[in-house]
Formats: C-alpha cells, sequence, structure tokens
C-alpha cells in the first residue's frame, strides 16, 4: 500500500510541472560554418613588425657556427674547415675561426632582428599598436602590410607596465583599420580570433574561446589578463584578438608553454585597458596614472576577524600612508581598509594599484574606508604616479642580545624597549619608535607569521605602543574581550606591514 504521505508529494509535484514547466537550458551560441568571411576583413588591417638593432657578440662566440675540433692533418680537419667558411659572413671567407685569444675588438657589431605583430587603429594618422617588447631596444622598425610593402615607422611611445607600444607609418596607400570592443563583455566561452606573425611566417589566423578572465600571471602591478585557448606562438606578440563582431578585446601577449610552442594558453590585454593607454601615448607620448600614495597588504580572514570586518577579508589594509602622498594630506592612515575607491569596489589589494591608476590626475574621488569598526568616507585628490624609486635595503640584523626582555604569554615573544645597545645591534633607525623583539620562539605564532628578532612593534590593534607594558595591557585587554586574534603593525627591512596573532592563553593554554 501506497503511503500517503508520498502519494501526496509526488501529486504536488505533478502539479507544479503541469503549471509551471522548466525552463529548458539555454543553447549555445554555434560556431560560425566558416571565419573566412571575417579572416578575410581583418586580415588587411594586422601587420608584421620587424625591427633591428646592433648586437655584439658575445665572448667566446661568433657570427658563424664553431667548428669542432679534428687531428691535425685529418680528412676531417679539411672538411670543417670548408664547411666553417661557406657558413662565415659576407667578407670573412677564409678567416680563421675563433680561438681563446679572440678579443672584442675582433667581434663586429652585427644586426640582430626581431619579428612581432601589430594592428591598425587609426588609417588617416597610420597608427599602429604592438607590444613594448616587441620593439624594446630597436634602433629600427619596420611595418610590413598584408601585401608585403614595408613601411618604416616612427615610436610615438611606450609604456613597459603594460607591455604596450604605439607606432605611426606614413604612406599613400590607403590602409585599413580595425574599431576597438568593449572587453568587459567578452565571457568566458565566447568565440575569438587571433591574427599576427607566429615564427616570421606572415598573417596567420587561429581560432578559439575566451578561457578565463582577469588572470593575474605576475606581469606588474596591472595583471587582468584574458586567458584563450586560440593558439599564440612566438611571433604573435602585439596582435589582436577579435570578437565576433571584428572588434579588438585583446591584445596577445604572452604564453604559458614549457616547449615556446602553443599548447592553448595564452594571455591577452583586455582593450578596455589598453584603448585608455593607447590613447595618452599617440597623444602625449607618456602615461600619467593615478597614485595615492599607500604600501598595502592583503586582508586575510585573520584580519578581517581582528578588524570586525563584516563580509570576510575584502579590500586592500593600508599598512603605511606616504607621509605628504595624497592618500596621508586626505586623511587615510595605516591600518584603515580601503573598501572603495571613486565607486569601484576593491574585492582584494592587487584590484587597488589598477584602479587608482585608471583615474584621471588631479580629480577628487571619494574613497570609502573602515576604520573603528565602521564604514568611512574620505576624499582625497589624486597625485601622479612618480617614477619608481628603488627600495632601500635594510643592513640585516646582528645577533640578538635581551635588554631587559618581557614575555608576551602565549605568543612565543619577547620584547624590550629600544634601547641604544639594541638600535645598535639591530640597524634601527635614530627616529625609530615602538618596541623591539629580542626572540621569537620556534614553532610559536609569531614564528609562524615570519616575525624576527630586530622587528619592532608598532601598533597593536591600531594603537601606538612605545614600551612592553604597553603591549602586554592591549593584549589583555583583547583576552578579557574575549577577541581570538590581535593586529600587530610591525615594521622591519620590508617596511610596514600588518601581522595578526591568534592569541593563546597564559603560557600558552588554549584560551
Amino acid at each position: 500500500m501506497r503511503c500517503p504521505t508520498v502519494r501526496f508529494a509526488a501529486l504536488a509535484i505533478a502539479a507544479v510541472l503541469a503549471v509551471a514547466p522548466l525552463a529548458p537550458p539555454a543553447l549555445a551560441q554555434r560556431a560560425p560554418e566558416s571565419f573566412a568571411p571575417l579572416a578575410r576583413q581583418l586580415l588587411p588591417a594586422v601587420v608584421n613588425i620587424s625591427t633591428t638593432q646592433a648586437v655584439q657578440a658575445r665572448p667566446g662566440r661568433s657570427d658563424a657556427p664553431d667548428v669542432p675540433q679534428a687531428p691535425p692533418g685529418s680528412p676531417f680537419e679539411e672538411f670543417f674547415r670548408d664547411f666553417f667558411n661557406r657558413n662565415r659572413p659576407p667578407g670573412q671567407e677564409g678567416a680563421p675561426p675563433p680561438g681563446p685569444g679572440t678579443g672584442p675588438q675582433q667581434r663586429p657589431q652585427r644586426r640582430g632582428q626581431s619579428l612581432g605583430s601589430g594592428f591598425i587603429i587609426d588609417a588617416q594618422q597610420g597608427i599602429v599598436v604592438t607590444n613594448n617588447h616587441v620593439i624594446d631596444g630597436a634602433d629600427e622598425i619596420n611595418v610590413i602590410l598584408s601585401d608585403n610593402t614595408t613601411i618604416r615607422a616612427e615610436l610615438l611611445g611606450t609604456d613597459p607596465r603594460t607591455d604596450l607600444a604605439v607606432l605611426r607609418i606614413r604612406t599613400d596607400k590607403p590602409l585599413t583599420a580595425v574599431p576597438w570592443g568593449n572587453s568587459d563583455t567578452a565571457e568566458v566561452g565566447d568565440w575569438v580570433i587571433a591574427i599576427g606573425n607566429p615564427f616570421g611566417l606572415g598573417g596567420s589566423v587561429t581560432a578559439g574561446i575566451v578561457s578565463a578572465r582577469g588572470r593575474d600571471i605576475r606581469q606588474g602591478l596591472y595583471d587582468d589578463f584574458i586567458q584563450t585557448d586560440a593558439a599564440i606562438n612566438r611571433g604573435n606578440s602585439g596582435g589582436p584578438l577579435f570578437n565576433m563582431a571584428g572588434e579588438v578585446v585583446g591584445i596577445n601577449t604572452a604564453i604559458y608553454s614549457p616547449s615556446g610552442g602553443s599548447i592553448g594558453i595564452g594571455f591577452s590585454i583586455p582593450s578596455n585597458l589598453a584603448q585608455r593607454i593607447v590613447a595618452q601615448l599617440r597623444d602625449g607620448g607618456r602615461v600619467r596614472r593615478g597614485w595615492l600614495g599607500v604600501n598595502i597588504q592583503q586582508v586575510t580572514d585573520e584580519i578581517a576577524e581582528a578588524l570586525r570586518l563584516p563580509n570576510g577579508s575584502r579590500g586592500a589594509l593600508v599598512a603605511r600612508a606616504q607621509e605628504g602622498g595624497p592618500a596621508a594630506e586626505g586623511g587615510i592612515r595605516s591600518g584603515d581598509v580601503i573598501l572603495r575607491f571613486n565607486g569601484a569596489e576593491v574585492r582584494e589589494m592587487r584590484n587597488l594599484p589598477r584602479i587608482v591608476a585608471d583615474n584621471v590626475v588631479g580629480t577628487q574621488v571619494p574613497v570609502v574606508i573602515w576604520r573603528d569598526g565602521k564604514e568611512e568616507t574620505v576624499t582625497i585628490t589624486l597625485g601622479e604616479l612618480p617614477a619608481e624609486q628603488a627600495q632601500a635595503s635594510g643592513a640585516a640584523p646582528a645577533a640578538p642580545a635581551p635588554a631587559q626582555p618581557v614575555e608576551l604569554a602565549g605568543l612565543g615573544l619577547r620584547v624590550a624597549p629600544i634601547t641604544d645597545e639594541l638600535r645598535q645591534r639591530f640597524n634601527l633607525r635614530a627616529e625609530q619608535r615602538g618596541v623591539v623583539i629580542v626572540e621569537v620562539a620556534p614553532n610559536s605564532p609569531a614564528a609562524e607569521r615570519e616575525l624576527r628578532p630586530g622587528d619592532v612593534i608598532v601598533e597593536v590593534q591600531q594603537e601606538r605602543v612605545g614600551t612592553p607594558a604597553e603591549v602586554q595591557e592591549r593584549i589583555a585587554r583583547l583576552r578579557q574581550q574575549n577577541r581570538a586574534v590581535a593586529l600587530f603593525a610591525v615594521e622591519g627591512a620590508g617596511g610596514q606591514r600588518f601581522v595578526p596573532l591568534r592569541l593563546r592563553g597564559e603560557r600558552g593554554a588554549p584560551g
């Protein structure tokens, strides 16, 4: 006998299905029967880039192949000498092969050549876009059109940070240009085609899909690559990645490959990023980027817990607001978490430099921060990113020597006030303030966070500290509040950073 409850449930489901049938899954967009019409339209706008530069032969090398050693007087000696002479540069036939005593003055410069790709974005002005690494260091740049016409190019500007370069060619020939597309609308799974000059073979077309978005391949602060499985090889650099409307949605820049050939993992600069950079290079020859003037670090789950940040780890934690920088002048300080910048969500630390750089220098922008357990909004006048500066490297600290050390129970730390002796032993600055770490216990919370003797604790839970007693008092207060994590601001050889430490009970008992 059927259970009444089960029968009722079955009838109920049948009724729902009768009233609201399940919607069929969305059908995937079909691939075109042929990419030929699109390729025919786009190929004339894609160019080959050929560069030359003077290259000094390396010591112990020559422009000709090395001559294998053969026993004197043997038939092989004559054979290898003939082979060597046939492969010497013109005018050097019959010259002796290079020996151990060959000096640099005997190695004339040769002309190195490299090949890449590019595309025309303005037919009237002859504006060509390519990668910076394609033309970097070139003495001469030539653009080769699809009909094999070679034209000397003028370099308008480069941006190594995003690996972009802009050229101009002048010709009476009619040129074909391609439009920019909106890379933000390119979705994973969309069809794309890449056109370029792989291995110097000339215009070649490959097809694939968008494999991923927002890839960070550790090339710089502004990484936000489109990943594609359209075949990209050496020589494709600087070539365009097109959507099915014939618009440029990316600039092919890098591949991941153990062998040097395509394995279906290529990376393209999104057009929305490239278009802004190219416009500045075209007009002024250089890029002006917004600058906030902060040192930042990732908000981890433990840091979010220590700061009582809702919605988990998000935003960028300000480790230091540089003195005199736009952030410091606008009221941002160490320990703030930047959540939104000019309306753009800062999901994680690496998003912030790109968001800031995209804003216009000199404008006032609202910045939403998390401070003292709540959101606040400050207004910053954006500065211009200065030229890159070399970071000073701190000297290695000497062996620790405790000076009236105090143990921070449960953290694995012994700290002391900064004295002249400790200042000298740990190479601390004359103006350094805080509490110096003199000992770190192995396998302790402090050791796990890579704290070291010579590091200086300057804040605990965003409150300044100057003595070991103040550090102990802050920790005791957090334990009374049943807080599980204490947030330390620590200065070391690499600058200031925030370090979350789990609070254990007295003498290491679970707390």
